[in-house]
């Protein structure tokens, strides 16, 4: 079976304005308090599957009850992970009735990557 694989663009110029490479130059705390935020929203295994499920989803969103089988945890855990994510900027849910559907915010995405190369 294929795996589709989100393709995130590089960061124009705005994106390189809020963000910019912490390899370019030296960051203001602001700047670098905004992009912490994101990164530490990466350091957790369950929240890297959860972003990698959303990558690979074929309508490039997940009903949150979809992720309790596959990532082995219970719904509130992994509302927790998502709402971490989310205040992160990471991705975004639409709610539809009883349930949350998310997806990635590939902008945000774009900015962390850019913040981190030359």
């Amino acid at each position: 079976m294929a795996r589709k694989v989100a393709v995130i663009e590089a960061p124009d110029a705005e994106m390189a304005e809020c963000c910019p490479s912490v390899l370019a130059a030296p960051l203001d705390a602001s700047q670098a308090e905004a992009l912490a935020r994101g990164f530490d929203a990466l350091g957790d295994p369950v929240r890297l599957r959860v972003l990698s499920m959303l990558a690979a989803a074929p309508a490039g969103e997940i009903c949150v009850c979809d992720f309790i089988g596959p990532i082995g945890k219970s719904q509130g855990t992994i509302s927790h992970h998502l709402k971490i994510l989310s205040e992160a900027g990471l991705v975004h849910g639409d709610r539809r009735g009883k349930w949350v559907w998310y997806s990635l915010d590939q902008g945000r995405l774009a900015e962390l990557r850019g913040a981190i190369e030359p």
